[in-house]
């Protein structure tokens, strides 16, 4: 890459705590953007713009410089008043864009101020990109808290190359329409050179959402998958890049020392025959915990020759906790395995083991590892990026896969995992059993398909194919259809 690259992130990819005399100390932070991206900013530089939190202290900027010289991008921090966290973050962005884009707009609270500040914040990140970016900067853009950000850039830099990724999926327009400022959205991101989503779906959603409210563009089909859509003189490139992990990464470091140990030490506490069921998601109502929980009590209802001889292991890692919602679906879970193994526990066998809490790398690398089932079933997700990490860790190529048939990674996993409606408790609970009495001969089979696509479809894969349209020059373009626009 010629070019210098500028991140824009809601956060950087470091959270700050205090120790010991007061001492700011930054931690890395985990997810699927800093695993994708910081990699590619070690290797060719540039600087990552993002919040730094709603403290404006100036040791943040100093411990920022002290790591930047560790590596050879700088970070660029933007801080945020406690009424911008609440309003654009808490407020816009996590009550009224994360709800209606996973189909569940009962959740949503359309506060017109929240709007507001949204532009506002957006405003501040694009002011920002433009005063650190160079001239021929590549600028990309993460994630639905950012979708108003290229608007103000393009005014201050109209020939900028501002790039947009969507992490989360994107609705149809039955359930866009709901959004008042539905126009004001998909202008903003129109005014990207290239769009990309998760999957096929959310690339026809997208299409469709921009038909039905922008009906004055035209779209020309490019080979493969690919759209260019017109407006106003202005092209923009959207198309389908499923974000992955580093497969290779998730194999060695889960084939370490430690790792091998620590595996070791959770089977001994298992009899021989039983098999561990894993479950692990972020605490968020689209995740399908209390779903899952119900699902799994079912099951053991259902066939009590399985009892004593299954148990599910279900993580659920904080995560906006200060919300209302979320305390009382943190209340609904905890609820839901007290009833299940009030119902069910034996001396010597608990059928649901909860923990809630973050798990170090090398206790989460041994769950996949030790655990002959994976149990991932959101109401709906972007990717699930953890149904490819246990993938990657399965050496001995057995242990099955469910999956929601409404997480993006079902659409490459299909081929080996159990798909599942996650609403259909009845559909869970079978799968449940298909999985936990699966010979080993398809285990291997369906393992060695999902382990194959996640190896071939990895990091590199993703970066690689979505760079190559970034750097693509618009003029070169060769369209082979060309579609009508919308009807009036």
């Amino acid at each position: 890459m010629d070019r210098e690259l500028v991140i824009v992130s809601n956060r950087l990819p470091l959270s700050f705590e205090k120790g010991g005399g007061g001492q700011l100390r930054a931690k890395q932070s985990s997810g699927g953007l800093v695993t994708a991206i910081e990699p590619l900013l070690q290797e060719h530089g540039g600087i990552w713009i993002g919040s730094a939190g709603t403290e404006q202290d100036p040791r943040i900027r100093e411990e920022l410089a002290a790591l930047s010289e560790q590596h050879h991008y700088r970070y660029e921090p933007i801080a945020l008043s406690a009424e911008e966290q609440a309003k654009f973050y808490e407020g816009f962005s996590n009550e009224i864009i994360w709800p209606l884009f996973h189909d569940l707009q009962s959740r949503c609270n359309f506060d017109p101020t929240y709007w507001d500040f949204y532009l506002r914040v957006n405003a501040r990140f694009a002011d920002c990109a433009h005063q650190v970016a160079t001239p021929n900067a590549l600028i990309w853009i993460h994630d639905y808290q950012l979708m108003q950000v290229a608007p103000v850039l393009r005014r201050e830099a109209p020939d900028a190359r501002l790039v947009f990724f969507l992490h989360i999926p994107f609705p149809p327009p039955d359930i866009f329409e709901k959004l008042p400022w539905r126009c004001q959205v998909l202008e903003g991101l129109l005014a990207h050179t290239v769009v990309g989503l998760q999957t096929a779906r959310d690339t026809r959603n997208f299409l469709a959402c921009l038909r039905t409210f922008l009906p004055d563009i035209t779209v020309g089909r490019r080979a493969g998958d690919l759209r260019v859509v017109r407006r106003n003189g202005h092209e923009t490139l959207v198309g389908a890049f499923p974000i992955s992990i580093d497969f290779k990464d998730f194999e060695r470091a889960s084939d370490a020392d430690d790792v091998r140990r620590r595996s070791t030490v959770l089977r001994s506490h298992y009899r021989k025959d039983m098999v561990t069921i894993l479950g692990i998601d972020r605490l968020d109502y689209t995740k399908g915990i209390p779903e899952r929980l119900k699902a799994f009590g079912l099951f053991l209802r259902q066939n009590p020759g399985l009892q004593r001889k299954t148990s599910l292991i279900q993580i659920v890692v904080p995560s906006r906790e200060s919300i209302p919602g979320y305390q009382q679906l943190k209340a609904e879970i905890e609820r839901l395995v007290a009833q299940v193994n009030g119902e069910f526990a034996e001396p010597g066998w608990v059928p649901i083991n909860y923990i809630h809490r973050a798990l170090p790398r090398t206790e989460l690398l041994s769950l996949y590892r030790t655990s002959r089932v994976a149990f991932i079933t959101p109401l709906k997700d972007g990717m699930n990026l953890v149904a490819k990490e246990y993938c990657a860790c399965r050496h001995e190529n057995d242990g099955v896969l469910i999956l929601s048939e409404f997480a993006g990674a079902a659409t490459e996993l299909k081929a080996g995992a159990l798909l599942v409606n996650p609403y259909d408790q009845s559909a869970g609970a079978a799968a449940l059993v298909q999985a936990v009495t699966m010979p080993e001969a398809e285990q291997r089979r369906r393992m060695t398909r999902l382990r194959n696509q996640v190896r071939r479809a990895d990091l590199g894969a993703w970066l690689k194919g979505f760079l190559a349209h970034i750097e693509e020059d618009p003029a070169t373009r060769q369209e082979t259809i060309v579609e009508e626009p919308a009807p009036a």
